[in-house]
């Protein structure tokens, strides 16, 4: 298993959800699982350059591919930290709007294999996201690519986060204690699998 998130960001701005909530995640991750070894091997890895176009994790997924290595998933964390239970905060590309939550105060698990467990919504990804390109925008897609079982786990970025790509990405924008539950609830998850 692979847990990988960027630690670039956008030029212009402080990044905090985009993307310091994946990298304080893993950082917490590598803590942990020093601590308390997961039961099989897990990899934490930090792509950069996913906001100019994937080239990190597209370059990893493919020396994965040649070399035959297998990998059981990989969990990509994209912007974890953000929260609006305002009812109509949570967008979503047509048609999705019709069968989620529109209230922006759930975590969003995008993937190419079966459900798991944990709670948050699910949106299970055919055909590597092609009839869906905002489920490829983060670091997960080039594995699919590839033929790997990967998931997103999203706050889901500019279909909730106003201050997506702007100076305006401040940790005072972020909901801490949101983002302390995600990291618990995945840890939790992973620990499980």
């Amino acid at each position: 298993m692979a847990l990988t998130k960027l630690y670039d960001g956008v030029l212009g701005t402080v990044g905090a959800d985009d993307n310091a909530t994946g990298v304080a995640v893993l950082l917490e991750f590598a803590r942990s699982f020093a601590e308390t070894p997961a039961r099989y091997p897990l990899r934490l890895v930090a792509f950069d350059m996913e906001e100019y176009g994937l080239l990190g994790s597209a370059d990893y997924a493919a020396l994965l591919r040649e070399q035959k290595q297998p990998l059981r998933l990989m969990i990509s964390l994209e912007m974890l930290g953000y929260r609006d239970s305002t009812p109509g905060s949570q967008k979503y590309p047509f048609p999705l709007e019709l069968f989620y939550p529109n209230r922006g105060d759930l975590i969003s698990l995008s993937g190419n294999m079966k459900k798991s467990s944990v709670n948050s919504q699910w949106l299970p990804i055919p055909n590597r996201g092609l009839f869906i390109p905002q489920t490829r925008l983060s670091d997960h897609s080039p594995f699919w690519d590839e033929g790997y079982p990967a998931i997103m786990v999203t706050d889901t970025a500019f279909m909730r986060n106003p201050h997506y790509h702007k100076p305006s990405d401040t940790i005072a924008t972020l909901d801490l204690d949101f983002l302390t539950g995600v990291c618990e609830g995945l840890e939790m998850v992973i620990r499980g699998l």
